[in-house]
């Protein structure tokens, strides 16, 4: 079933949805909007559960999942603790944690894994130097073919915030938080982080 819509984030859906471990129990999408990667999640888990801190977020995410049984989601703060610490196999996280502070978002999802679980963030940083800029540059021809190819930009309005890391300290603040996590920056502004809890 083709998406029904298509935006830089909705473009990175597949690798999310490619990092989810066989027989994935439970999982939750952390910022889910209006949880349409969530209905995907459905396809790969027992259940799912996505959350967001925005009440309309969420009323659209509910109206919009009613038909999938094995969804569900909570109107929170992520931050707060709203959900219960090592209960999920796999928690995702797209273009979230740039609007949080980065260690403790990450520190808080890392906290909701299993043992064995896989957490997996894509994000957004800032350009510092002037090679950051040269390989955001690069990006603009395949985002312009992308959103044509896809009949342009779509999807929910969402809050923007511009990132406060760059991609260096995205990367340095990973792999010290998250030891041995895998750090990739994409062309659509975008990296993917993906950690799996070993203890």
């Amino acid at each position: 079933m083709p998406d029904p819509y298509w935006n830089h984030n909705v473009h990175y859906h597949p690798l999310v949805l490619g990092a989810v471990p066989d027989g994935c129990r439970a999982a939750v999408d952390v910022g889910c909007g209006d949880g349409l990667l969530v209905r995907k999640l459905a396809g790969r888990a027992r259940t799912v559960t996505g959350v967001d801190r925005f009440p309309e977020a969420i009323r659209q995410a509910r109206r919009q999942s009613a038909q999938v049984a094995n969804a569900d989601f909570v109107e929170a703060d992520f931050l707060d603790d709203p959900l219960p610490d090592g209960a999920y196999d796999f928690v995702s996280a797209v273009a979230v944690v740039h609007h949080v502070d980065f260690s403790k978002a990450l520190s808080a999802m890392a906290r909701l894994l299993a043992p064995g679980g896989r957490l997996v963030v894509v994000g957004l940083a800032g350009n510092r130097t002037p090679l950051d800029w040269i390989i955001s540059g690069a990006g603009l021809p395949a985002a312009r073919f992308l959103a044509w190819r896809h009949g342009g930009k779509g999807g929910p309005a969402v809050p923007i915030e511009p990132p406060d890391l760059s991609w260096a300290q995205v990367r340095q603040a990973s792999r010290t938080l998250l030891p041995g996590s895998r750090f990739r920056r994409h062309l659509l502004w975008r990296y993917s982080l993906i950690w799996e809890r070993r203890d």
